[in-house]
C-alpha cells in the first residue's frame, strides 16, 4: 500500500475543512458496518444537495468549492440511491493499478444489484481526499446516502469483495436495476424494523430517510407511510408530516389501515408544538397546581418532544383526580400511547405506570 498525503494534506486549513471526520473517525481496518446516515425529512437527494451545498460555502477557495461540487455531482447524488464503491487511487501507485480490474469486474457483475464504481484520483482531487483524511492508496469506502457505510479496503480478493458486498446489500435499501426494481413487499419488513428500532432510539431524522427510502421501493407499505410521518413528527418538521400524511391518505391502498389512523393521531398531538419560551411560561403555570395549566403544559411538553414530561404530569393528574374534564388525562394519554406506538418500550413501561394507578 503506496503512503500519500503528508504535505497535501496539511495545505488544506483545518479551519476551512468541512467536518465529515465526525462519521469517518469510526472507519476501522476489516470491514466495519454503519446505521444509516441521518436524513432530511424533504428527502434523501435534497438533503445531499444541501449538505454539500453547504459545504462549499464555507469560505472555501474556487478550486475547493468546484471539486466539492464535482463530488456531489459524481459521487453522493448516484449514492442515493446506489452503492457506491469509492476507489481513492492514484496513477503511479502500483497497488492501486493491481486493484483496479477487480474492482472493475465485481462493480459490473454487482450493476444490476445497485453497486456504482466511482474513482477518485488522489493527486487531482487532494481536497476531497484530504476531507476522508486518506493516509494511504488504495483506500476503498462503500458509500450509501452521502456517506461510508463500510470501510472495503482490506477486501484484496473478488471473493473477499463480492461476500462483503453481499452483507451491506442485505442490510441497505439499494435501489437495484430494472429487472429487480419490483420488490415484493416482505423484502422491505427487515427495513421497515430497523426503522422502528432507530426511531424508538430517539434519531428521528435518521428513521425518516429509511422510511423514506423503503416508500421508494414499496410506495403501498403502510407501515412506512406511518413510520415517516411519525418520525417527521418526532424531529419537529410538522409541515413535512401533514404532506406525508396526505399523500398516505390519498392512496386508496393504505388509506384506512390502522397504522395510518396511528400516525394521523401522532400529528395531531404535534399542533400543540410552541416555542421554548411558551413552553417554560407553560410550565411555570402548571406548577401552580391549576388542572388545565397542568392539562395544556403536558399536551405542549409531548408536542416538544419531551414525552417524559407529559407523561409525568399526565399521571400525576389522572392519580390526583381521575374524573377531571371527564377522564380527559387518561384520555389523552391514550392517545399518545397510540401515536408512538403500543409495542414501544416507553410505552408499554408507562402503560405499567398508569395501570398501578389503577389497579395499585
Amino acid at each position: 500500500m503506496a503512503r500519500w498525503g503528508g504535505g497535501q494534506l496539511a495545505a488544506v486549513h483545518e479551519s476551512r475543512k468541512p467536518k465529515f471526520a465526525d462519521f469517518l473517525r469510526s472507519l476501522q481496518g476489516g470491514i466495519s458496518f454503519f446505521t444509516f446516515a441521518p436524513q432530511c425529512p424533504h428527502g434523501a437527494d435534497r438533503f445531499s444537495v444541501e449538505r454539500w451545498t453547504y459545504v462549499a460555502s464555507m469560505g472555501l477557495s474556487m478550486d475547493e468549492q468546484k471539486a466539492v461540487e464535482r463530488f456531489k455531482t459524481e459521487v453522493v447524488e448516484p449514492s442515493m440511491t446506489k452503492l457506491v464503491i469509492l476507489d481513492f487511487h492514484a496513477e503511479w501507485c502500483g497497488p492501486c493499478k493491481a486493484l483496479a480490474p477487480m474492482l472493475e469486474k465485481v462493480a459490473g457483475e454487482y450493476a444490476d444489484k445497485g453497486v456504482v464504481l466511482k474513482k477518485i484520483d488522489v493527486d487531482e482531487e487532494k481536497f476531497i481526499a484530504a476531507q476522508f483524511q486518506v493516509q494511504s492508496i488504495p483506500t476503498v469506502y462503500a458509500l450509501f446516502q452521502g456517506q461510508p457505510v463500510a470501510d472495503l479496503t482490506n477486501a484484496r480478493s473478488e471473493t473477499q469483495m463480492k461476500q462483503t458486498l453481499d452483507q451491506i446489500l442485505s442490510q441497505l435499501p439499494i435501489e437495484a436495476g430494472a429487472a429487480q426494481d419490483a420488490k415484493p413487499e416482505q423484502d422491505v419488513s427487515q427495513f421497515v424494523t430497523m426503522a422502528e428500532q432507530i426511531l424508538a432510539d430517539g434519531d428521528a431524522e435518521r428513521a425518516a430517510g429509511i422510511f423514506d427510502q423503503v416508500l421508494q421501493m414499496a410506495p403501498d407499505n403502510a407501515a412506512a407511510h406511518a413510520g415517516l410521518v411519525r418520525s417527521l413528527v418526532q424531529a419537529g418538521h410538522v409541515e413535512q408530516a401533514q404532506a406525508a400524511l396526505s399523500a398516505a391518505e390519498t392512496n386508496p391502498a393504505i388509506a384506512t389501515d390502522p397504522q395510518i389512523e396511528q400516525a394521523r393521531s401522532a400529528l395531531e398531538l404535534a399542533g400543540n408544538r410552541v416555542d421554548e419560551g411558551e413552553l417554560t411560561a407553560l410550565k411555570e403555570a402548571a406548577a401552580g397546581g391549576d388542572m388545565q395549566a397542568r392539562f395544556d403544559y403536558a399536551e405542549a411538553a409531548f408536542a416538544a418532544g419531551h414525552r417524559d414530561a407529559a407523561a409525568d404530569e399526565l399521571l400525576a393528574m389522572f392519580e390526583a383526580d381521575r374524573e377531571w374534564n371527564d377522564g380527559a388525562s387518561r384520555t389523552k394519554l391514550l392517545q399518545i400511547f397510540e401515536a408512538v406506538g403500543l409495542e414501544d418500550p416507553w410505552v408499554v413501561a408507562t402503560r405499567r405506570r398508569l395501570s398501578k394507578i389503577l389497579f395499585g
